[in-house]
């Protein structure tokens, strides 16, 4: 009888937040309050609440306290939980107005404007807080509609030769843009390709030179380049892209004829693009079930006695991270396991000479979360050699080793670096966070001593933490390079340089669940989020290229090695990309994809529901982690010559 009153008073119990609804300015704070009440209205004392905010980078929120600030315009949502029994959860809308447009700014114009060539205009809309503001309408018009006239979208059609004033109006703002039209004296444009013939994905350039009636150059001429084709696939449209600078790559094998005008003035080239051809079979060696909790990061290292182990991580469970002999891939044994206090062993790290793993920590039960170094000189009996939490607040989501010190990331902020040159007694030595509002970090990669932080919506720092390309050290980490795309979903980054073409790319991941996610393990879950390719060799200029898409699935973490990408792709599983050559465009649809495969497990932890959480090439084979069944191994294997001979007796 008693139990049955408890149950019903539990039952009764309602989370009250206050305000329900709130209007906020950028800069301003608001204290969130939030109280349990009982059936009567009667305040529950010994509660205990957690506010987070669902976008903290445009709304921050001390997540026991509710003191929220305002950082960025839009509409935010907070939520509200009382973790005690039973849980009770609300939320709180608020509303950050955006602040006044301050300033209107057009982009590059051509310094000559030639009669019969039309420009599109590219305007920059800024408000008082320095946020750029793409969805306030401009208004654009024109002192003299004879010479140049206002076409939707910000283009402009150019008619005669003349002076004209173009005013962008926008939020009580405006802006002059004084043009000289002057008569066009291009007649003829002469075009070549570098080539008449490859393959899907492979990039033609164009070459263009716009030449007066004497056969002069037009140095300054603004050609626009186009294309049309026709596909050899009567089933698929011809498809590909061209940019601004004349570089064209096909997804579609076809014939395209490329195209270059200026004004009056054309010219064209065609080009050949055959099937790509690269696909391979992949085949699945062999795994290390985990189906009793979540599975999270793993790394692949050779031991210091030539055999070769693994390490995983545990997610939302007791802080286990489990270590593997893979020297058989088909055979893979757990030979040892570490317990620390904590829920989540989210990263899992393993230095160069193979004798030290780093785990991070999250959940610890004393809030004390950071660091765990463990001695793995001998993966069968691994041991803890000491725990770091110095300034390690909030949980450690990501860790690397670079020579001696490890990066550890802190409260989703920043990240320090460690130096554990004897591990027994690790110390700060240097630190790296970026001063932009709403600032937060997910990872961070080292390599030949630059540190890649993937910074959500701040995108991907490059930092000198001992290269010496901005003397920087690991004490003195120096920022030189950075590149940040609209989504603000940058949660991963691997660099990448093709020594053929010379180029140096930073391949970066999304990470976004719109579906939703289950941590409860209740039921599959689906992510989306793609690779995303970014040109750094300018490194003053870098800009987006390419990128890799799977459908209905989204990026996690992911390994380069000899010009093939090895992405996970959560519920996608894990995909083979050849990266080989410059890269442009679509990389899915110009069929480079090599091979893929989904880690399906009917005694997973849930069955049946691959969501696969990183992938790294060792020795020949592939090794990759899920989030529902452990650790798996796969065998890409190798190109079959197209003149190679079938063994009909075999």
């Amino acid at each position: 009888m008693m139990l049955t009153v408890v149950l019903a008073q539990a039952q009764d119990l309602k989370l009250k937040v206050s305000p329900e609804k709130a209007s906020m300015k950028i800069g301003q704070s608001l204290q969130l309050e939030a109280a349990v009440v009982d059936a009567s209205g009667n305040k529950i004392s010994d509660r205990e609440f957690i506010f987070y905010s669902r976008n903290s980078r445009a709304l921050d929120v001390v997540d026991t306290t509710g003191f929220a600030k305002a950082i960025k315009h839009g509409e935010h949502e907070v939520i509200v939980i009382s973790p005690g029994s039973p849980q009770l959860r609300s939320s709180i809308l608020v509303n950050v107005e955006p602040a006044a447009i301050s300033k209107i700014a057009f982009g590059d114009v051509p310094a000559k404007v030639y009669t019969g060539i039309n420009i599109p205009l590219t305007l920059d809309v800024t408000d008082e807080a320095g946020f750029e503001r793409p969805e306030v309408p401009i208004t654009l018009t024109t002192s003299d509609e004879t010479k140049v006239a206002i076409a939707p979208f910000n283009k402009l059609i150019v008619k005669n030769a003349g002076t004209v004033t173009i005013t962008a109006s926008a939020g009580g703002k405006s802006e002059n843009l004084k043009l000289e039209v002057i008569e066009n004296p291009i007649a003829e444009i002469r075009l070549k390709s570098n080539m008449v013939e490859g393959r899907s994905g492979d990039v033609f350039t164009l070459t263009a030179m716009a030449v007066d009636k004497d056969g002069n150059e037009v140095k300054d001429a603004p050609i626009r380049y186009s294309f049309t084709g026709e596909s050899f696939d009567v089933s698929a449209a011809p498809s590909g892209l061209i940019t601004p600078e004349g570089k064209f790559v096909a997804d579609e094998p076809g014939l395209y004829v490329l195209n270059a005008t200026c004004g009056p003035a054309a010219a064209s080239v065609t080009v050949q693009a055959n099937n790509r051809n690269i696909t391979r079979k992949i085949d699945l060696v062999g795994k290390g079930s985990v189906n009793n909790k979540h599975t999270s990061d793993l790394w692949i290292w050779e031991g210091i006695d030539g055999k070769d182990y693994a390490v995983t991580g545990t997610w939302g469970a007791d802080g286990t991270a489990y270590f593997w002999d893979v020297t058989n891939p088909a055979g893979i044994e757990l030979v040892d396991s570490v317990k620390v206090d904590a829920r989540t062993v989210n990263d899992v790290k393993v230095s160069e000479d193979g004798k030290v793993a780093v785990i991070s920590r999250e959940g610890a039960s004393n809030r004390k979360n950071g660091l765990v170094i463990i001695d793995v000189s001998n993966p069968r009996d691994a041991k803890i050699i000491s725990e770091f939490s110095e300034n390690l607040t909030g949980g450690v989501h990501n860790v690397f080793i670079y020579k001696n010190h490890v990066y550890a990331l802190s409260a989703g902020r920043k990240y320090y670096s460690i130096n554990i040159e004897d591990p027994k007694n690790p110390k700060i030595v240097g630190e790296f966070e970026l001063d932009t509002p709403g600032h937060a970090i997910h990872d961070v990669w080292v390599h030949d001593g630059i540190a890649y932080s993937s910074n959500w919506t701040d995108g991907v720092q490059l930092v000198d933490v001992g290269n010496g390309i901005a003397g920087g050290t690991p004490s003195n980490p120096v920022q030189f390079a950075s590149y940040a795309y609209p989504s603000g979903s940058n949660h991963a980054a691997f660099p990448y340089k093709d020594e053929k073409t010379g180029k140096f790319y930073v391949i970066l991941g999304d990470e976004e669940f719109p579906y939703g996610l289950d941590p409860s393990g209740k039921k599959p879950s689906r992510a989306a989020g793609f690779l995303h390719v970014i040109d750094f060799t300018d490194l003053k200029n870098p800009k987006e290229v390419a990128w890799f898409q799977v459908p209905f699935a989204g990026s996690h973490n992911f390994w380069i090695e000899d010009n093939i990408l090895y992405a996970a792709f959560y519920n996608g599983g894990v995909r083979v990309v050849d990266i080989s050559g410059e890269l442009l465009g679509d990389l899915n649809r110009q069929g480079r994809e090599i091979a893929w495969i989904v880690p399906e497990d009917p005694d997973g932890f849930v069955p049946n529901a691959p969501f696969t959480w990183g992938a790294q090439p060792h020795k020949g084979h592939i090794f990759y982690s899920d989030w529902n069944s452990g650790l798996w191994s796969a065998k890409l294997q190798p190109v079959v010559p197209e003149n190679a001979k079938i063994d009909s007796s075999k």
